[in-house]
């Protein structure tokens, strides 16, 4: 919705404001001028970028259009998932062999399909929890192999929102490069005897062209790869989440003080407390009784 709203006050200030100076439709609606830029900018695309690339950034734009987000829905599946894995893991690595390996047909797995719908996501959780059960590793091996997997990740996630902002950075090239073959028209017609009524009509013609150029970059594309930035950030934020529980229980803390710090990087908009962690997890069956909880936090005063 908040995309929407932005939208509709770009194009509601952009061209009111043309049609309160007397402007019409018709003086900037040149279907070849749009040809001319939107399928150069496209075609520099193509070129550009590898065919994963491309698919990534498509796969982003449905994303930001179906706005799927990480909210709080989503954080307590994921902080629940993980708290029963690792109540599982606590009876021995091999107990996840079954769910791991097919996570799509684990009873677990199928009570969160908010997170089996993030297979980038799911991939991360199943493929570090092999790794966990395949040989005995600690935590500072672990955090090291997470911390290079994040950073590969990242790099290839970010990669379409970069490529997207170069094409956004080149559009008001692109509108000049039509507005040039509009000109040429223009100073064609002139040797076939225009007169300057049907010229200045070209000439305006053209320089729609420029216009439209800076209004795809500023008003379209560059808005577009900075709300897949923040996607990718997010999802980033997500698995930072899963690096930190993993290694936290890898040191040898209890499983809820690992979904704890795990929740601490949880970006500040969708957060939970930790009495609302604590209120899920009672909620599921699985939590600490109150005498338990008494006796963590004492020793969290006293040891922080």
């Amino acid at each position: 919705m908040q995309q929407l709203i932005g939208i509709l006050i770009v194009l509601g200030c952009v061209f009111g404001g043309f049609a309160l100076m007397g402007g019409t439709v018709t003086a900037i609606w040149h279907p070849i001028e749009i040809l001319i830029i939107v399928g150069a900018a496209f075609g520099a695309l193509v070129i550009g970028n590898e065919k994963h690339v491309l698919t990534e950034m498509a796969h982003q734009l449905k994303k930001i259009a179906s706005r799927k987000k990480h909210d709080s829905e989503f954080q307590r599946q994921l902080l629940l998932l993980m708290y029963e894995l690792l109540q599982l893991a606590s009876g021995g690595l091999k107990a996840l062999d079954a769910h791991v390996e097919a996570p799509r047909e684990s009873a677990i797995f199928q009570r969160y399909p908010r997170i089996l719908d993030e297979p980038k996501l799911l991939a991360f959780i199943v493929d570090n929890f092999r790794l966990m059960a395949m040989g005995k590793i600690n935590a500072h091996e672990l955090e090291g192999v997470l911390e290079q997997e994040l950073e590969a990740i990242h790099e290839e996630l970010t990669q379409p929102s970069k490529s997207l902002h170069k094409i956004a950075e080149g559009m008001p090239g692109f509108g000049i490069l039509a507005a040039v073959l509009g000109i040429v028209m223009a100073m064609y017609s002139v040797s076939e005897g225009a007169d300057s009524g049907a010229i200045a009509e070209k000439v305006g013609a053209a320089m729609v062209g420029t216009f439209i150029g800076i209004f795809f970059c500023y008003g379209l594309l560059d808005p577009l790869s900075n709300m897949m930035k923040q996607l990718v950030n997010g999802e980033a934020s997500t698995m930072e989440t899963v690096k930190v529980v993993l290694c936290t229980h890898v040191a040898g803390k209890p499983a809820l003080l690992a979904i704890d710090a795990g929740r601490r990087l949880i970006q500040l908009n969708t957060k939970p407390s930790f009495a609302q962690l604590e209120q899920w997890i009672n909620a599921m069956g699985g939590g600490e009784d109150e005498s338990q909880v008494k006796r963590r936090r004492s020793s969290d005063r006293m040891t922080g």
